[in-house]
């Protein structure tokens, strides 16, 4: 029943952002995140913590102004969210540039399939949506939530855009079939692993890694794409989805092949981070802290 009640709520707040013109219901959006951030101070250690670890070299100051962005930037992402489920696949190719689109498409047909890796940065829905909207087979592995209802509305929501969803559970089995029917299938592939994961270094610090890439691209000899949606500047919801090849040549050892794959991954995800860190997803913890490891702290 509590699960029934969020749902409900969240429906609710839905339907109350659709109503509000998009510039006053995205700047709301905004200071609410901030509100979550600086006043409630949700995960707002957490955020901290990983901005000193990422940018050690950076002062404090720069470091909480990009916290307090970070917290605007998902509070207003939030509220696209709500009122996107609305859009149709017009709204979604307006909102949307595409870099490097056509030499993945060409990829994506050539008749192996395709795996995609993206990451928590900028608004990755959005980018699903973009794919979809723009006519391509699109499949996307989502991780199970314990609310049902709400994973429910979210999994019908991508569908609504286009987009395939493959459960969490059932990734192996079925993006390797998807694969041999041609599709494109994405994964998020920044989250803390936490079992059978591979210590690789994110931002100079091993965090666990998954090595789910890496075993479909070998078990189906796929070739491998990165892409993420980022936010353009501006007072309306634009976003630029920018494609680049992840070259890999998978040599049969498994562990060799995962850490490869993955290191190439995490070093295009840096460098997307570098350039937006505020539209990165600071509030997970990609990290597993030890006490004797402290951000250094520059006034």
């Amino acid at each position: 029943m509590r699960h029934r009640a969020e749902d409900l709520a969240l429906r609710a707040v839905a339907g109350l952002w659709s109503l509000l013109p998009e510039a006053p219901a995205l700047r709301l959006g905004a200071a609410m995140g901030i509100g979550v951030g600086s006043v409630l101070r949700i995960r707002r250690g957490d955020v901290d913590r990983h901005l000193g670890w990422a940018f050690p070299g950076r002062s404090a100051e720069w470091r909480g102004r990009v916290a307090r962005a970070s917290y605007a930037h998902f509070g207003r992402e939030a509220v696209v969210m709500f009122r996107a489920g609305g859009w149709s696949a017009e709204r979604v190719l307006e909102r949307t540039e595409m870099v490097g689109f056509e030499p993945f498409r060409e990829a994506a047909e050539s008749g192996s399939g395709l795996v995609l890796l993206t990451g928590h940065i900028g608004n990755w829905e959005i980018g699903g949506a973009a794919i979809a909207a723009r006519g391509m087979p699109f499949d996307v592995v989502g991780k199970g939530m314990s609310n049902r209802s709400f994973q429910a509305d979210l999994f019908a929501a991508r569908e609504r855009f286009g987009m395939r969803v493959i459960e969490m559970g059932d990734a192996g089995r079925a993006a390797s079939r998807s694969l041999r029917q041609g599709r494109v299938v994405a994964l998020l592939g920044d989250q803390h692993a936490h079992s059978g994961g591979i210590p690789l270094p994110f931002f100079g610090r091993p965090a666990q890694t998954t090595r789910g890439p890496a075993l479909l691209v070998g078990g189906t000899g796929a070739p491998v794409w990165v892409a993420f949606a980022t936010r353009d500047p501006g007072p309306s919801q634009r976003y630029t989805v920018t494609f680049q090849p992840l070259h890999f040549s998978p040599t049969g050892r498994v562990e060799e092949d995962a850490e490869t794959l993955m290191a190439a991954y995490a070093s295009v995800l840096e460098e997307a981070i570098r350039a937006t860190p505020e539209q990165y997803f600071w509030h997970h913890r990609r990290w597993k802290k030890r006490p004797d490891e402290e951000p250094h702290q520059e006034g």
